[in-house]
């Protein structure tokens, strides 16, 4: 953990729909506000590229790893807004050609790329007539990521990850998560919030949860509550619905604190193999 002052952070929430340049333009509406506001790390939500009218127009639009407009956006506004910028996630092409990768990319404030994180739990509802699932066009992924940055250690995650918490253990004592999310408004209304304040007061981390939050062309509702939340569970700021930036400071001399008064992480008898 790194000691010192406390740094504003920013989560994007966005009702993306299928124009990936007039995604992009939002997005970098948005950011530019966070920016503006004083956030130092800024994350953009799953999808934030594309959500189409078809599960595979992702794959129509995917990239080669460090070729292509998205990913040129999110090195570019890094860059030009001197900022770590966590970017959702974007799809990359995989080992099969009706398949993309649902990767999360980090840039840090000269533009250059980090870290990438291939989300690795894939999705997959039948509830009523919601019939959603992420393997017929993902291809999970299959490493844990975290990445060191001036903020303290980032853990990387996406969405349906936080449904799984053994991920997260195996991290190795993150100060910040981040979970980019695209939560249906049925299982986000049920489990969104207690599962992000979970994840926080079991790791005594930060978690930074960029949602998406409105109605889509496709006809998808998306439940948003972007939030981000202390490592004592306590919601710092949220945003119900609709476009716009959540940000709080993450303050590291309280989490140290917390992390002695309460050791336990120092404190597990079972450990991950």
């Amino acid at each position: 953990m790194l000691h010192g002052s406390s740094v504003r952070v920013a989560a994007i929430q966005m009702a993306t729909g299928p124009n990936v340049s007039g995604n992009l333009e939002e997005a970098g509406r948005l950011l530019d506000m966070a920016a503006a506001q004083g956030a130092k790390l800024a994350a953009l939500p799953e999808y934030f590229c594309i959500m189409g009218l078809q599960d595979a127009d992702k794959v129509e639009v995917r990239e080669r790893d460090h070729h292509g407009p998205i990913q040129m956006f999110l090195s570019q506004t890094a860059r030009r807004l001197g900022i770590w910028l966590v970017g959702g996630t974007v799809p990359l092409e995989s080992s099969r050609p009706d398949k993309v990768r649902n990767s999360c990319l980090v840039y840090d404030d000269q533009g250059r790329r980090v870290a990438r994180y291939d989300k690795m739990h894939l999705f997959g509802l039948e509830l009523g007539n919601e019939h959603y699932a992420e393997e017929q066009t993902i291809e999970a992924g299959s490493e844990v990521v975290a990445v060191d940055s001036p903020f303290g250690r980032i853990g990387l995650s996406v969405c349906y990850d936080l449904r799984f918490p053994e991920l997260y253990r195996s991290m190795k004592d993150v100060d910040i998560i981040v979970a980019p999310s695209a939560f249906t408004s049925t299982t986000g209304k049920a489990h969104w919030e207690t599962l992000i304040r979970a994840r926080a007061i079991e790791n005594l981390a930060y978690v930074i949860a960029p949602a998406q939050g409105g109605y889509h062309v496709n006809g998808r509702e998306t439940h948003g509550d972007t939030m981000i939340v202390d490592p004592w569970g306590v919601v710092l700021d949220r945003l119900p619905r609709g476009s716009g930036v959540v940000i709080a400071s993450i303050n590291p001399t309280y989490q140290v604190s917390l992390r002695s008064s309460l050791p336990a992480l120092r404190h597990r008898t079972l450990h991950h193999c």
